[in-house]
């Protein structure tokens, strides 16, 4: 059973709708889904100005700006409003993050897209937290993850960021580079630098800047699985020496995964209790539940198109030019090579351009994405 219950029937408007509606549909689907972090539910009135938004009758910021109106003018309330407004409003949000491509890996573009989500819902939306917090959670039977000190939060964050734009994919496989990334998140996620929504700030973080990798990430795991992201979350922060529980990242390595793999390790929340059960203890096999890696593994990370695998063989770990990448490819008509070759292998979120905020770069040159590069490395292996 999903996570949250469904008004709209995303997959109708993803499987069978029009470009633009199934990119609408993807954008609403991890943001209400993302609400479930926090136990919270969105009104019937959101869910049908997101159909609306999808079908194309209104712009995200005339769906915006409805919600904010509905809410000001509501004359008769319940005793949840305070919530489904929270929701609506984060909701909206959210999805408009999600309907832009825009993007910034450093501390302000982080603190940046917390502001945006819980615009007009926090006073302190996009500043960090001025005070040292502690959270009873459920999968660490009332116990509360260690966060970061207020005092440090910032120069924590920096680090954080930094060392991972420096890190090295090109000798990873890809195993090792969902064990990296799961490692990443969790440890800029423990630092929790906001007083709220932490959680659902560092998801919509992960899923752009695993965009900005090259990977096309599945929106359906973050609106179906947002509770168990988060307990893995807690899981991965987690140790009690006392107690002899040791911080565990294998919950979140399966969320990632079946994120970025397609595999169908089984996700329950219930199985990350500390301490549990002698039953739930044999359900942590990093396997799928067949025991076999699925079909739909090759469909994410690899292609069928032969253009493209060339190119990325070509590029390697270089960084090379239009005219460089059509010597070393033996093509000499430039416009055909470009169309067929590396515009797909652009889009399909395998090869990056060096200066992307300027397409026309005088020394602009391309390079292989970090979903390239684990291809390259797997063909690299093969040969």
């Amino acid at each position: 059973m999903d996570e949250k219950e469904q008004y709209i029937n995303f997959d109708e408007y993803i499987r069978q709708g029009e470009p633009q509606q199934s990119e609408r549909a993807e954008a609403w689907r991890v943001a209400i889904g993302l609400q479930a972090v926090d136990g919270l539910k969105t009104s019937e009135y959101l869910q049908e100005t997101a159909r609306r938004n999808i079908e194309g009758e209104i712009t995200i910021d005339e769906a915006r700006e409805l919600v904010k109106e509905y809410y000001t003018k509501k004359t008769a309330h319940d005793n949840d409003d305070a919530d489904k407004e929270e929701a609506d409003r984060v909701s909206s949000n959210i999805s408009k993050l999600m309907q832009t491509d825009a993007f910034t890996f450093s501390v302000a573009g982080f603190a940046a897209i917390h502001r945006a989500i819980f615009e007009g819902v926090f006073k302190h939306a996009g500043r960090f937290r001025d005070y040292d917090i502690s959270k009873k959670e459920w999968v660490l039977r009332n116990d509360t993850v260690l966060y970061g000190r207020w005092q440090d939060l910032r120069m924590t964050v920096e680090y954080d960021l930094e060392q991972e734009r420096q890190f090295d994919y090109t000798a990873l496989n890809k195993e090792q580079m969902i064990e990296h990334l799961a490692k990443f998140v969790a440890g800029l996620w423990q630092i929790h630098p906001f007083g709220e929504g932490n959680t659902r700030t560092t998801a919509v973080f992960t899923i752009k800047y695993l965009r900005s990798l090259g990977f096309s990430v599945n929106n359906d795991m973050f609106e179906r699985y947002s509770r168990y992201f988060r307990n893995a979350l807690v899981r991965a922060n987690y140790r009690n020496v006392q107690k002899g529980i040791n911080a565990e990242p294998l919950f979140l390595v399966r969320f990632f995964r079946n994120l970025l793999l397609g595999e169908t390790n089984e996700l329950k929340n219930r199985y990350m209790i500390v301490n549990p059960s002698e039953e739930w203890k044999t359900r942590t096999s990093t396997r799928t539940s067949t025991g076999q890696v699925p079909e739909q593994v090759q469909d994410l990370l690899h292609t069928s198109n032969p253009l493209i695998i060339k190119l990325i063989q070509v590029i390697g770990n270089e960084e090379l030019s239009v005219s460089q990448l059509m010597e070393r490819t033996g093509l000499k008509h430039r416009p055909n090579f470009i169309e067929y070759h590396l515009n797909p292998a652009i889009a399909e979120g395998y090869v990056r351009l060096l200066y992307p905020q300027s397409p026309r770069h005088p020394r602009q040159k391309y390079l292989l994405t970090v979903k390239g590069l684990a291809l390259y490395k797997e063909k690299e292996i093969e040969a």
